[in-house]
């Protein structure tokens, strides 16, 4: 459908430019962790009554990573954000029925164990079991967790999922839940410290109430993203 365009004094068409914030945490322990993203039901047409990410316009005086901040604020304290980065834009005419808008996406990360105060009409929901969305969001919520995974394989991405310091077991079960398959902790455990994330803190575990072995703490070596194997996507499996 052709609609009329706002456009300046020069003819140049103007449209509104919107940040999207697709936040991801692993919420749960052990076996029940998943890998969640952040809603709000919208409560104004379009998409009234319906899931979509917490999202808004670009204001004139604000940066693109300003925005989404300040969108994200309405719903989670960001103070609690390990992780923000740029995902994509979003530019198909007919992604908002109301008007012409182009969308930049964000990936956000909650590290494991925070829990944020929520809005009443906030929810965290499991990426495997996302409902129809808004707009486009659901597409930006595929989106954030394919980058999370492919980057899970060659940077150390992983810090902003976990506290400042864990066991490897806590670890192994936020990294499943993370990549959607199952790892070995020892594997996990070899190969993020051949590629010298993941340091020993010196200290151990109490023991539970029910017994057993205390286990070592572990913490990541740097808590800034890191590029830490730049071809794996390159080596065969």
């Amino acid at each position: 459908m052709t609609r009329s365009q706002i456009r300046d004094s020069a003819g140049v068409a103007l449209y509104r430019h919107e940040a999207i914030g697709a936040v991801l945490q692993v919420r749960g322990e052990g076996v029940d962790a998943r890998l969640c993203v952040l809603t709000a039901v919208r409560r104004s047409a379009p998409f009234a009554g319906v899931p979509a990410l917490p999202s808004g316009p670009v204001e004139p005086g604000e940066t693109l990573e300003e925005s989404v901040l300040r969108h994200l604020a309405a719903k989670v304290d960001v103070a609690g954000l390990a992780h923000l980065e740029q995902l994509g834009t979003s530019s198909d005419p007919s992604r908002d029925p109301a008007q012409r808008t182009i969308g930049t996406s964000y990936l956000g990360l909650v590290s494991a164990g925070e829990e944020p105060e929520l809005p009443d009409n906030a929810a965290w929901v499991p990426v495997d079991g996302v409902p129809e969305m808004a707009f486009d969001h659901r597409v930006v919520v595929e989106h954030a967790v394919r980058r999370l995974r492919a980057k899970l394989s060659y940077t150390n991405v992983g810090f902003a999922l976990m506290p400042a310091e864990f066991t490897i077991a806590e670890l192994r079960s936020v990294y499943v839940a993370a990549l959607g398959h199952d790892v070995a902790p020892t594997n996990l455990q070899r190969v993020l410290t051949r590629r010298g994330q993941l340091e020993s803190t010196g200290e151990m575990t109490s023991p539970g109430a029910k017994g057993g072995r205390p286990a070592r703490v572990f913490r990541f070596v740097d808590r800034e993203l890191v590029v830490t194997d730049p071809f794996a996507v390159l080596r065969p499996e």
